[in-house]
């Protein structure tokens, strides 16, 4: 998860780096802040513990700001595909923000926890560029303030409910998506949605910076609850088969290759009033050139990004965006591009690992089950 800067380049830290020094967090750059790759357990060790019980990340270097104006909600349609209009109060929506060519600037959240505008988060890695996007294409319609003085913390896994609801008791009535301002940890202002990143139940939570050390603390002070680097983040959505931008998503891929059309509301479709529907409507028509697939990989190593997954014959047709090993399955998984022809679940292909042909076969997405808490 750790990634090249200039010699020269200054990481930023979150709110929570004292704390991260403090558990002996061995720290990698990653989108330009200094942050926690994984703790004195071991990457695998702390997957397996979010699956089995709490796990807390830092998520600190997301962007957090709030859209207002006259009609943020109608404004923000502009950008993306998904009916925000009808976006009920309390509910939070996954979406893409979208180029002029139907490609995927980046993915976000974007919520009403309360009457005060739409509240949006994005990728660390992206956020300078989206807000500008925000800003120039919808400048006149809405404002961008950006939360720059929270910090943002996921408290996931099987055990998170119980372990939240002693300090955010309103949390325990809302179900997943849902999205909300309360107060909590004696008396903060918060922001809370049922949701995560993991595939698991649990929630992110937006706090105020100056508090983010006190909230960690008070909830690693639970024993179900251990800290998670972006090492386990990284295998726990790969097998929940969440894609992660700038690898299984980018400026080229389309929300229909990258199989995420539920993110396409139907009137929306029919409208086809935002950047890129021409093309976005035809794949929808026609089917695109190429889509995204889940793959277990049968034999041999992982398939690490950049591996070329070829059918059976040999004969390159794909390459992996992201791939490594599941720690539940035990096996090599990954996430890749093909032609449609080659993306029925069951397909035998092979992926090329160091020069070497291993066996592996499409699968049903996700390669662990989601555990969300749609109703109580």
């Amino acid at each position: 998860m750790a990634e090249e800067l200039p010699a020269d380049q200054v990481l930023k830290t979150t709110p929570l780096t004292e704390a991260h020094g403090a558990l002996g967090a061995k720290m990698v750059p990653f989108a330009g802040y200094s942050m926690p790759v994984q703790y004195t357990e071991g990457v695998l060790k702390e997957h397996l513990w979010c699956r089995e019980s709490a796990g807390l990340f830092d998520v600190s270097h997301m962007g957090q700001a709030k859209l207002r104006g006259v009609a943020p909600l109608h404004a923000f349609e502009e950008l993306v595909p998904g009916d925000f209009i009808n976006l009920k109060p309390g509910r939070q929506k996954y979406s893409v923000l979208l180029n002029q060519q139907g490609g995927i600037i980046d993915d976000l959240m974007a919520a009403r926890p309360d009457d005060d505008g739409l509240f949006v988060i994005v990728n660390g890695a992206c956020k300078e560029n989206d807000f500008k996007v925000i800003a120039d294409e919808l400048a006149g319609q809405v404002d961008i303030e950006r939360f720059e003085d929270r910090a943002l913390i996921a408290l996931q896994g099987p055990k998170a409910f119980d372990v939240l609801k002693q300090h955010v008791p309103e949390a325990v009535t809302m179900v997943f998506m849902d999205a909300r301002r309360l107060a909590g940890f004696d008396g903060l202002d918060l922001y809370v949605s049922r949701s995560g990143y993991t595939g698991e139940d649990g929630y992110e939570i937006s706090v105020p910076g100056h508090a983010a050390i006190s909230v960690w603390n008070t909830l690693l002070a639970d024993e179900r609850v251990k800290p998670i680097g972006l090492g386990a983040r990284d295998s726990l959505r790969l097998e929940a088969g969440l894609p992660l931008y700038g690898h299984d998503l980018d400026e080229t891929v389309s929300p229909v290759e990258a199989g995420l059309t539920f993110a396409i509301n139907k009137n929306r479709r029919e409208q086809r009033d935002f950047p890129g529907a021409a093309r976005i409507a035809k794949e929808l028509a026609e089917g695109p050139a190429r889509t995204k697939v889940c793959l277990k990989v049968l034999e041999g190593a992982p398939a690490r990004e950049g591996a070329e997954i070829a059918d059976e014959a040999g004969n390159v047709i794909g390459v992996v965006t992201s791939g490594g090993f599941s720690p539940v399955l035990r096996q090599g998984i990954a996430l890749g591009f093909v032609p449609p022809l080659h993306s029925e679940v069951g397909t035998k292909l092979k992926v090329i690992v160091r020069g070497k042909s291993q066996a592996a076969e499409v699968t049903a997405s996700p390669f662990v089950p989601h555990r969300y808490v749609r109703k109580l």
